[in-house]
């Protein structure tokens, strides 16, 4: 699915020079799900960037399917993006004006779908994620934790093959960050994704198969035998 070699992000600082990615080396399998700790300012938010075609590379190569992402024309990127990979914020993002409904039609748009289909498979992704009679509200009428969900449900309307996720959980209180916690974690066995993860929750990281911890730009992963595989799609 990915494989990262050598990737390097640098940015200028005033007079200096900081290394957020200093010569990443990352392979992530399809199905996997992997999540990305780490001190503020080590990287996360960036290697997702990587991964999402949000951002390019200084140097290095980041592959998805075998297409480096970093070659790709903006154009392409955002082709990609559309059609393969899903986002989920801490900040929600959702369209104030906007319904539950509407907002997640927002992510088919772009692929051309037919607006009949689009409010039957939005109304099918509110479903999935708990908000089916929801569909009406705006997000002002709607708990950061019901807004969490239709940012999931328009990241999954698409059907990608890929979810990342940016401390998602992040503005949530305990209980409604574990809802959304096994929430996030069915969808990925059900829908076989590959899952990728930026947390600064300890709890959420013990949980997932993989963990790689980001420090000064330099990338360490181990392996979580305990936690629960997807179970085939």
């Amino acid at each position: 699915m990915y494989e990262l070699i050598g990737v390097t992000k640098q940015y200028r600082r005033g007079q200096a020079r900081v290394d957020a990615l200093a010569g990443i080396d990352l392979t992530i399998a399809p199905g996997d799900r992997l999540v990305v700790q780490g001190p503020t300012g080590g990287g996360k938010s960036t290697l997702l960037q990587m991964l999402g075609g949000l951002d390019r590379p200084t140097a290095g190569s980041v592959f998805l399917d075998g297409t480096d992402l970093a070659r790709l024309s903006e154009a392409r990127l955002t082709a990609v993006r559309s059609r393969y990979i899903g986002f989920v914020f801490q900040s929600f993002n959702l369209i104030p004006t906007l319904t539950a409904q509407e907002n997640v039609e927002t992510a088919l748009v772009p692929l051309g779908v037919k607006a009949a289909e689009r409010r039957r498979r939005a109304a099918e992704a509110l479903d999935s994620v708990g908000l089916g009679e929801r569909a009406a509200h705006l997000p002002s009428e709607l708990s950061g934790g019901q807004q969490q969900r239709v940012a999931i449900a328009r990241a999954l309307v698409k059907r990608p093959q890929v979810l990342l996720a940016d401390e998602p959980t992040g503005n949530l209180d305990e209980s409604t960050r574990d809802e959304i916690a096994e929430l996030l974690e069915g969808l990925w066995r059900e829908h076989g994704l590959t899952f990728v993860m930026v947390t600064h929750d300890s709890a959420l990281a013990r949980r997932a198969p993989r963990l790689a911890t980001l420090r000064k730009g330099r990338l360490t992963v181990t392996d979580n035998p305990k936690a629960a595989a997807p179970t085939p799609a």
